[in-house]
């Protein structure tokens, strides 16, 4: 047997992939990152204060180009610097986590409407009779 024999395996889509004529599903919105939605509660809450980036940097002892790249949701803060950071604006880590949190839920809500839609849901329910992903007792449907 070759080196090329022993290197090719078989693939087995996890999903059928659609056929050449079936037009494309609606995309859904992106599955949003924990990273994102805390650094959009650090910036909204910095800016409701009306404080600067290097007012809040200084208070916090985190340097400015690194809470600013908090803040955009391009780096993955460790929960002392997201402590630090709560604290600057008054805040405790607890509040900053709850708020993204709620972002979350809220997010997640609006993307399983919007799978729904695109899996022919009416009304926010399935057709009666049909069997959605979660089954035809119902129950609660995440999406990766």
């Amino acid at each position: 047997m070759t080196i090329r024999a022993t290197n090719q395996a078989d693939v087995i889509p996890l999903r059928p992939l659609p056929a050449a004529a079936d037009p494309a599903p609606p995309a859904l919105p992106p599955e949003p990152l924990w990273r994102d939605l805390v650094g959009e509660v650090l910036r909204r809450e910095r800016r409701a204060q009306g404080r600067t980036l290097k007012d809040v940097s200084e208070a916090s002892r985190i340097s400015m180009a690194y809470l600013s790249e908090v803040e955009r949701g391009r780096k993955e803060a460790s929960s002392e610097v997201l402590a630090a950071a709560a604290r600057a604006l008054g805040l405790s880590l607890a509040d900053v986590l709850a708020l993204a949190g709620e972002r979350l839920v809220s997010l997640t809500a609006a993307r399983t409407r919007s799978r729904s839609r695109t899996l022919g849901t009416v009304g926010g329910r399935r057709p009666a009779g049909t069997a959605g992903p979660a089954g035809p007792m119902g129950g609660v449907l995440l999406a990766a």
